[in-house]
């Protein structure tokens, strides 16, 4: 059986990450750099869910299809994670890159208390850091939501609290750790990496967001290093958006979640 090579599989790294958060942080970056150049960082405005047409049906499809294409690279990723060699009717895990990651219902009810505590851990002090950013001047001011009141408004920023939790919790931790190890790195290295990737690309918020982002990043890498599960990881981090951007299109409070 080929095994694919070191080369190969830096390769592969690249291209998913030029196809999903790695040219997020790119653009994160530059827009940083942007706000930073025009005004202090406090005076910056950073919003989340944007309207993309001044016509109900046609927003509506836009969002959905931001959502759908979103999604795209965690098929890849799930692609490239599933052995293909694995024989016909072998009862083995190894195959499936759902089990592989953890990324199925094998156990939900454990999954989903976990995922509620891991919420708790970070949700409550992301707050906290939200304010001292802002406080410190280094934090923009961030709007989780400003799409107009529909009624698809609620369910439409629910499926994108979804769909970011699974693209960066599946690709961000699951995939990039599995391809690091096997790249011979050192757990601590790995997941130093994986939550500085995180953070960069959120820094369009701040400084503070960079932050917090990393603390989550090494939080959830940990974890995930201890359990082989990742849907834990994607229930908090979908609790987490929920909360905002929900929270904030009902109430009008910004929040500092990404």
């Amino acid at each position: 059986m080929l095994v694919p090579s070191r080369r190969r599989l830096t390769f592969e790294v690249w291209i998913v990450l030029g196809l999903s958060l790695g040219q997020s942080a790119v653009y994160s970056v530059v827009q940083l750099l942007d706000k930073m150049t025009r005004a202090p960082l406090a005076e910056g405005t950073s919003t989340l869910n944007r309207s993309q047409s001044t016509r109900e049906y046609f927003d509506l499809t836009y969002q959905l299809l931001d959502i759908i294409f979103a999604l795209v690279p965690v098929l890849l990723v799930l692609y490239f994670l599933t052995d293909q060699r694995q024989a016909p009717g072998d009862a083995g895990n190894q195959g499936s890159a759902f089990r592989k990651l953890g990324f199925n219902f094998a156990r939900p009810g454990k999954d989903a208390v976990q995922g509620l505590g891991l919420a708790a851990l970070i949700g409550i002090p992301s707050l906290g850091l939200y304010a001292a950013g802002r406080a410190l001047g280094i934090t923009t001011a961030i709007i989780p939501s400003a799409l107009d009141a529909y009624w698809w408004t609620v369910p439409v920023l629910v499926l994108s609290a979804v769909r970011h939790a699974v693209v960066e919790e599946v690709i961000v931790v699951g995939y990039l750790l599995n391809r690091f190890g096997r790249f011979g790195w050192s757990v601590p290295m790995a997941i130093a990496v994986s939550s500085v990737l995180r953070g960069s690309y959120h820094l369009y918020q701040g400084f503070g967001p960079f932050i917090g982002n990393v603390v989550m990043g090494i939080v959830f890498a940990w974890i995930y290093t201890r359990t082989k599960r990742v849907m834990p990881l994607v229930i908090a981090h979908a609790l987490l958006d929920i909360v905002a951007f929900v929270g904030f299109s009902l109430f009008g409070k910004a929040v500092g979640l990404g």
